[in-house]
């Protein structure tokens, strides 16, 4: 009898006979290779080892797969979670700024390099709704599609059921579940730091943490806590370089500048050089030219940013669109690029002193000082106490002299600005040797109800003005 392949190998390959002629009719459900014995036999010469012995047909090894799958999934402990996977999972992370994108992407590839051979540790840093939890599910689950077991716990869960395994009803042990936890091959530790931080608590975590760093155990965390804010006998070893790859999903400081005028703003996001209607809505001719000046102006420096662009005009002609539509351009490009508001921003500055603040007042104010491209919205409107004026001529000075791009909109004139601000931050906005100024003379079309009727009936979609 002709096997169904080439002289085979392994058993449940090809090169097998069938116990069947191919031809038989086979029971709806029953395997046509083996008819339901759950062995077939090779098709070799008589003089050949296997010649006469049974092999576990394909789907005797395909059903043992699936309970082995299963098995482990089991095991590991992810319940819902096994619907988390590298293929589900968005490449370049939530994040709008390219920079977070970036982390993201490295992240990821670290992560399914580890999760293909798991060794040392990888540590998932990030606020939360980042992305951790999904992508160190995904290593689990890519893991036991390996055949590597993997097991899966958030932390404040694993604590609750170590101190309910005390009880005499307790269905595992205290000591089984720790022993369980300590020494799997693969333990992902979910959500480190959102524990009560009670002396017991802090022991428990660090009895694990140490068992498993001294036997050099493969591990992934993930945490919402700087690592910088951990007990330090955490921090050691979860920043050993020699075990340990960390990586900070996101930037804190995002979520911090979004807080104070950021693009994590729908109203921000959504003012783009498409929705922005150059023709200056029923103004004269000489605000409409204002307006044309001032996009043309805005969409080059998109483009190059290069030196400092400043918009001048009336609250409500569009000058905080044109520069939001900078910054959205810049994001598109995968370009960094950061929107703040002065007045909040100086607001989020002086919060940043609090013992409970999640944002140092030095990571804050550098992060807006070293800023790639920086937008400097509403600048004037902040009150102008004589730390208020430090701060800013800080900022100002060290950009002036770095020559970082650097947009800013105010509704004072030049001759305004040089009577209203401290003259040592003027004389650096007015410099015509590294700012160019636009004077944008339209209407507050949002104050103007008129112009709003015109508006709806000529294009149906308007566009938003500051």
């Amino acid at each position: 009898m002709k096997g169904l392949g080439a002289s085979a190998p392994s058993p449940g390959d090809t090169g097998i006979s069938s116990v069947t002629e191919a031809g038989e009719r086979v029971e709806e459900g029953v395997c046509p290779l083996c008819r339901g014995a759950g062995f077939v036999r090779k098709d070799v010469p008589l003089d050949h080892a296997d010649f006469g012995r049974a092999f576990p047909c394909r789907c005797v090894l395909e059903e043992r797969e699936e309970e082995r799958l299963a098995r482990l999934q089991r095991y590991s402990n992810l319940g819902p979670l096994t619907r988390l996977t590298f293929a589900n999972l968005m490449s370049r992370g939530r994040s709008t700024d390219p920079g977070n994108q970036e982390r993201f992407a490295k992240a990821v590839a670290a992560a399914q390099q580890f999760a293909q051979e798991p060794s040392g540790w990888l540590v998932l840093c990030g606020p939360s709704g980042c992305g951790k939890t999904h992508l160190a599910a995904a290593i689990g689950n890519a893991s036991i599609e390996g055949s590597y077991p993997a097991f899966f716990v958030v932390v404040p869960d694993l604590l609750d059921h170590l101190r309910a395994a005390y009880g005499p009803g307790s269905e595992v042990s205290y000591d089984e579940l720790f022993e369980q936890v300590r020494n799997a091959s693969l333990v992902i530790l979910d959500d480190l730091g959102g524990h009560s931080a009670t002396a017991w608590a802090q022991e428990k975590l660090f009895q694990l943490v140490n068992h498993r760093y001294n036997h050099r155990l493969p591990t992934v965390f993930t945490t919402s806590v700087p690592l910088e804010e951990m007990d330090e006998r955490l921090r050691t070893r979860l920043s050993d370089a020699s075990l340990s790859q960390v990586f900070q999903l996101e930037d804190g400081l995002g979520k911090g500048t979004a807080a104070f005028g950021g693009l994590a703003l729908p109203v921000v996001r959504e003012m783009t050089f498409e929705r922005f209607c150059p023709g200056g809505f029923d103004s004269s001719s000489e605000a409409s030219q204002s307006l044309r000046n001032a996009f043309r102006a805005a969409k080059n420096y998109a483009e190059s940013p290069e030196g400092w662009l400043v918009l001048l005009g009336r609250t409500g002609c569009g000058k905080t669109h044109l520069a939001a539509a900078i910054v959205n351009y810049r994001y598109e490009a995968g370009k960094p690029a950061l929107f703040v508001v002065v007045p909040e921003f100086l607001d989020h500055l002086r919060s940043a002193f609090s013992p409970d603040s999640k944002v140092s007042y030095d990571q804050l104010f550098e992060s807006v000082k070293t800023a790639p491209l920086l937008v400097l919205d509403d600048f004037g409107e902040h009150s102008a106490t004589p730390w208020v004026k430090e701060k800013l001529y800080q900022l100002i000075n060290y950009r002036y002299n770095g020559r970082l791009p650097t947009v800013i909109t105010t509704r004072y004139s030049f001759d305004e600005i040089l009577g209203e601000v401290d003259s040592a931050i003027s004389s650096r906005l007015v410099d015509r040797n590294t700012s160019t100024p636009f004077n944008i003379m339209a209407p507050d079309f949002r104050g103007d109800r008129r112009a709003d009727k015109k508006r709806l009936s000529s294009r149906g979609k308007t566009g938003r003005y500051r």
